[in-house]
């Protein structure tokens, strides 16, 4: 497969991304690469290899759930761009 700019314009329109003409070319290199690879991977002989369900033995290993406070108001609120003495302040999301 060929990757040219009609590709990767397409790509770049559901991804609401916009390149230029050097990012373009940077992308249409980057893809045609990763195709490469992935066509690399389909010469390699995968008979009598069993799939790969898990990365590891053990099945769904939690920790306790415990609260603790990692970080104080005041270190919280330390960044932030607007607050009132012990709030986040942020635009109103809801309509009457």
């Amino acid at each position: 497969m060929e990757i040219n700019d009609k590709i990767v314009d397409k790509i770049a329109h559901l991804s609401k991304l916009s390149f230029s003409g050097e990012e373009k070319e940077a992308i249409k290199s980057d893809m045609t690469k990763m195709l490469d690879f992935v066509g690399k991977l389909e010469e390699v002989d995968t008979n009598g290899v069993a799939p790969l369900i898990h990365m590891t033995e053990e099945i769904n290993v939690l920790r306790l759930d415990e609260s603790e406070i990692t970080i104080s108001q005041k270190e919280a609120l330390k960044n932030a761009p607007k607050k009132d003495s012990t709030y986040f302040k942020i635009p109103k999301v809801l309509a009457k």
